[in-house]
């Protein structure tokens, strides 16, 4: 066996390095040296769903996971990230390693799905929110005595430096800290590391804007060390991505759009309104650039497909032979499949009127939210001195004033001007993989079911 550094960096893409080329000259020089192809992605182009192509080598309708977040039909509740292992069906790539040689070990690194994974070393966030309405982070390892040791070496991992308006360079760093400190203790095989800096402000400014080249060259920085101290261990490279940016120029309020159709009910609870998931005709989970969209009468399937099909901004709708098509026929999966026009994104938004939100809806919150939210990114810009107002209300949480809301998320979709989740218009534009190891057999493109082997090819040399 040899020894492996898998780096998924999010959102880049072939045309991001042609663009900034003086940028990335780590990861270009890596490239040089070993070889490169275009990647292809998996519809959802979405984290969770790639992820779990890229590890079990299927397609989600044979390992389910058909967005970052679905509708649990059993529970009548959308939910999204979350973490068990469990939930990805199928042998990953480390079930089939430790069955080659017992002596593999793996690594897993704020990858998804990142809890009982039988994996031999993992990190992943795992926040606790406290009863004051804070929220601390906490991390959740394997082995259990990991998470105070890198605590200690490292301090807390920044989770608000991971998602959220604060979302930047820190977290990446702690990542690539982590990977070295792990690398160090336990000498895994595989290591598996997820580096997110660039999709913060692919999502915030888009992947035309130029100063994007910063955050290319930041991401560099890290690759570039982390590949030096891989060789030094004797460890090969191979560094990929899930998915490729496109530009936005604003969303569409998908869920609204069934409301006013009369598919969608919602319940009115104090001020707020809260979507009846189970009591709605048809509602949509929103994910980035798809939305999976649940009929509960599959009579009303045509006509929820004809009115999504003439809404602006919908580029195309999948019924059952689409989503058979596109390898999503899985039980999670919508009855009907929305993809947004490349310059669109879905929002998860339901109500008509901002006073009648649920208090959530202003917050960083991914796990409320019966959708992705890529404006948590942004802090609203109308509200004046927030920066002064989130401090303070920061002080009465410590001080005991256990309602306090840090609504200072706005609902400005044209904020966001980068999207992903629909497939790529060229494949420069979608993911790429990139090896350290000149000998290895790359095709002109390689299908991110693929993936799996590829990455065993190079840790057993076949």
């Amino acid at each position: 066996m040899t020894p492996l550094l898998v780096l998924n960096i999010v959102g880049l893409t072939r045309a991001l390095l042609r663009k900034h080329p003086t940028q990335a000259t780590n990861i270009l020089s890596l490239e040089k040296d070993g070889g490169s192809t275009l990647l292809g992605t998996v519809l959802p182009a979405v984290t969770c769903s790639a992820q779990s192509t890229f590890l079990t080598g299927t397609m989600p309708r044979e390992h389910g996971i058909v967005a970052n977040g679905w509708y649990f039909r059993d529970l009548a509740e959308v939910h999204f990230w979350k973490q068990s292992n469990a939930l990805v069906e199928g042998k990953k790539i480390w079930h089939d390693a430790k069955l080659r040689d017992p002596k593999f070990t793996s690594a897993q690194l704020f990858w998804w799905y990142n809890m009982y994974s039988k994996n031999d070393i993992a990190v992943t966030p795992r926040p606790a929110h406290l009863a004051d309405g804070s929220l601390i982070s906490l991390t959740y390892t394997t082995p259990p005595e990991l998470a105070l040791q890198l605590d200690t070496e490292l301090g807390r991992f920044p989770l608000f430096n991971f998602w959220g308006p604060g979302a930047g360079i820190a977290s990446s760093h702690w990542i690539e800290r982590c990977a070295e400190s792990v690398a160090k203790r336990f000498s895994p095989t595989l290591s598996l590391v997820y580096i997110p800096h660039l999709d913060y402000n692919l999502q915030r400014i888009g992947p035309d804007d130029p100063t994007i080249a910063d955050d290319l060259k930041a991401v560099d920085e890290i690759a570039g060390r982390m590949i030096e101290s891989a060789r030094a261990r004797g460890a090969k490279v191979v560094i990929f991505s899930e998915y490729g940016m496109s530009q936005t120029t604003g969303a569409v309020d998908i869920n609204r759009v069934l409301r006013r159709a009369g598919f969608l009910r919602v319940q009115k609870q104090a001020t707020w309104e809260l979507l009846d998931f189970a009591a709605s005709r048809a509602f949509a989970v929103a994910d980035h650039q798809v939305a999976h969209v649940y009929v509960s009468d599959y009579a009303d399937v045509p006509m929820v497909k004809a009115l999504l099909e003439k809404t602006p901004g919908i580029e195309r709708v999948l019924d059952s032979k689409g989503i058979r098509e596109a390898g999503l026929d899985h039980p999670r999966s919508g009855e009907l499949i929305a993809i947004s026009a490349a310059d669109k994104w879905f929002t998860y938004y339901y109500w008509e009127d901002d006073t009648l939100t649920p208090p959530w809806a202003h917050e960083v919150d991914i796990h409320n939210k019966p959708g992705y939210d890529p404006v948590e990114l942004f802090l609203d810009p109308k509200v004046c001195c927030i920066k002064a107002r989130i401090a303070k209300r920061l002080l009465l949480r410590k001080l005991g004033f256990r309602q306090t809301i840090m609504d200072f998320i706005p609902f400005e979709s044209t904020l966001v001007k980068g999207s992903h989740g629909r497939l790529p218009d060229s494949p420069e534009e979608g993911p790429l993989l990139i090896t350290s190891d000149r000998n290895a057999n790359l095709p002109e493109h390689m299908a991110a079911v693929d993936v799996k082997s590829f990455l065993l090819q190079h840790l057993f040399g076949e």
